[in-house]
């Protein structure tokens, strides 16, 4: 694997968890919020990650050389939750229903913390994995001098 390589594969993982943690601090930010433009209660969003084929300069020669190709991550698709909205009994509730239950979303922040964490430290390996390939190439180059 050459050293560019790795940046790319870093670089879309990054990108990557980036999407990730803005869609989990949107859901923490909604999570009470019982009406939406679409109507209803809002609704939980997360991120489906997929690989790609890593983008580089030298992927086909890198290719015929290892007969393999290189990975990184990209977001396929963002799912949108579409189970039913819990129902709260809330009578005092402006969005209440005529029983005086509310529609709320399907949004535990407790569980999107620890996975806004996931991301913040997924995204921080992949700094540091930069990081360490800057350093190769700064000591390659100062071997070359």
């Amino acid at each position: 694997m050459s050293l560019l390589s790795a940046l790319s594969v870093s670089a879309s993982g990054m990108a990557a968890q980036r999407t990730r943690a803005e869609l989990l601090v949107e859901n923490i930010a909604n999570s009470e919020t019982t009406r939406t433009a679409e109507g209803g209660p809002y609704r939980r969003k997360d991120a489906i990650f997929s690989s790609e084929l890593a983008p580089s300069a030298f992927a086909s020669e890198l290719d015929a050389q290892l007969n393999s190709s290189l990975t990184g991550v990209t977001v396929s698709d963002i799912s949108i939750d579409t189970r039913d909205p819990e129902r709260k009994y809330m009578p005092g509730h402006p969005d209440a229903d005529p029983q005086g239950y509310v529609a709320m979303p399907r949004v535990n922040p407790a569980e999107d913390m620890v996975d806004l964490m996931s991301a913040t430290r997924s995204y921080q390996a992949n700094v540091a994995a930069i990081s360490a390939v800057k350093d190769m190439i700064q000591r390659s180059i100062d071997l070359l001098r």
